[in-house]
């Protein structure tokens, strides 16, 4: 291992805090979510500008979010020097209202950790699809 990482801060290690911390939320265990966290975890959304700072409110934003949601971790990256992961996720997620229809969403989240292999920040990218523009056609396949 290179760098500050701490012993431990395998990229294993990594991708399982990560996994920790995924199947705590689907599990709306919301006590074993927060202890992945570090106190000072900050969440960004860059697409709405938002950041909460702290474990407790981080914490809260997810058990209070509405509507009901499901979550397929597809990959999970880890750097070598252990401090940083990426994954890439499925979510299912229905709105308030039995008549809504679910939707299935994809997004991406970056993960740092401190020297302990708690979460210090997460930031997630939730992309919208939209229709290719027309006369590429015969260069890709849709799926």
């Amino acid at each position: 291992m290179t760098g500050s990482s701490a012993p431990g801060a395998t990229t294993a290690a990594l991708r399982g805090a990560v996994e920790a911390y995924w199947a705590a939320a689907e599990a709306r265990d919301w006590d074993a979510f927060g202890a992945t966290l570090a106190e000072g975890v900050v969440y960004e959304l860059p697409q709405t500008r938002e950041r909460i700072v702290g474990r407790d409110r981080y914490v809260r934003f997810n058990r209070e979010y509405p509507g009901d949601w499901h979550v397929r971790v597809e990959r999970i990256v880890a750097d070598a020097e252990g401090r940083q992961a990426a994954a890439r996720t499925g979510f299912t997620v229905t709105g308030g209202q039995e008549a809504e229809d679910a939707a299935d969403l994809d997004a991406i989240h970056f993960f740092t950790f401190d020297e302990s292999g708690l979460i210090t920040g997460v930031t997630d990218f939730w992309p919208e699809s939209y229709e290719p523009p027309a006369g590429r056609e015969h260069l890709v396949e849709r799926y």
